[in-house]
């Protein structure tokens, strides 16, 4: 049996603090796939820079010459998680027959690479990386997670529970995954729609080591919003029912007042009309919030602008072997002003 191609993408923002770390790990666990003939000795690590601020681009491009193993993909600025990681993986499935998606810090355990690549043998097209637990999570992290797995599920989105980004994905799936071609892409819940052959793979997630985590509570709960709302339209229909809600407690209050009328008992005080007045019109902020929460994501689709804009693509194309020879980083700022390889198309 031939040895399938591997890249494994690693989307990277300000990560030069942790990037000597992964670079020593992966390239580690690279030779030791190789050799075990789990892989093609042309596998590749591809790291995408999605428009660090920080030196992370210069460590990936220089690895790209000192290690034979490692490629890299600046994208023009930043883009966010998601589309760098598309990024990486529409790129990667050019020259490979399986990919492999995880995150730069490695506190997904790398080690069972090896478990998702016996999978992908076996017949599976894709191959889910899912927690066993979240105790190294704090308590609000913890509880946010599961509820929002368990929302999910609620609102009907079929999704991993436990799985963010950490997966293998076939050559065949990611070309699937291309013809998705909504804006506002939330991966976890778009891989398991398309439906091949998929199983599961689990593993105790580990500290990070170094350099600080890229999803604050912001990001998060930004992250967690796009997801419902790409995914369920039960949001938008919580508006009619609290309306319909609304309707008839109008009524049942209005019947309320009439018996205070008909009994003669008319001394009514501030408290229920403010209560009212507030209640409805902050019901109707949340009404318009949301409706337009929907609107702005079918202004972001039908403008079809571009998730990503690769500036340098160090991938597809092969350094120069004079480089390789001397080293390369004398002339490295030379090389890429020029932009005679790395430019992308």
């Amino acid at each position: 049996m031939n040895e399938p191609i591997l890249t494994i993408v690693i989307p990277c923002y300000n990560e030069e603090e942790i990037l000597p770390y992964t670079f020593k790990e992966l390239k580690g666990l690279m030779s030791e796939l190789v050799q075990e003939r789990l892989v093609s000795d042309r596998s590749r690590l591809l790291f995408v820079d999605d428009g660090s601020i920080d030196q992370t681009w210069n460590f990936i491009y220089k690895e790209t010459i000192q290690n034979e193993y490692v490629r890299g993909l600046k994208l023009a600025r930043n883009v966010g998680h998601q589309n760098a990681l598309l990024a990486g993986l529409f790129k990667a499935k050019e020259l490979s027959d399986c990919i492999i998606s995880i995150d730069a810090d490695l506190q997904d355990d790398c080690a069972v690479i090896k478990e998702f690549l016996k999978k992908y043998h076996e017949g599976y097209e894709i191959v889910y990386g899912v927690r066993v637990k979240r105790e190294s999570d704090t308590f609000f992290k913890r509880t946010t997670a599961q509820s929002f797995y368990k929302l999910m599920k609620l609102m009907g989105v079929d999704l991993v529970y436990n799985h963010a980004d950490f997966r293998l994905m076939s050559r065949r799936a990611v070309e699937k995954l291309e013809k998705f071609e909504e804006i506002n892409l939330f991966l976890r819940g778009i891989v398991p729609l398309i439906g091949f052959n998929s199983t599961s793979v689990y593993y105790e997630r580990k500290e990070r080591k170094a350099g600080k985590t890229k999803y604050p509570l912001k990001k998060m709960l930004s992250f967690a919003f796009d997801g419902i709302t790409s995914f369920s339209i039960t949001p938008i229909r919580s508006v009619l029912f609290i309306g319909l809600l609304s309707f008839f407690g109008s009524l049942a209050f209005a019947l309320y007042f009439l018996c205070l009328k008909f009994f003669g008992d008319t001394e009514l005080g501030w408290t229920s009309l403010i209560t009212s007045i507030w209640l409805i019109g902050g019901l109707q902020l949340i009404a318009v919030g949301i409706i337009g929460e929907y609107i702005g994501k079918i202004y972001k689709e039908v403008k079809r602008r571009p998730k990503y804009i690769i500036d340098i693509d160090a991938y597809t194309f092969a350094l120069p072997e004079h480089f390789k020879d001397s080293g390369g980083l004398e002339d490295e700022t030379h090389f890429l002003e020029r932009g005679e390889i790395f430019k992308s198309n």
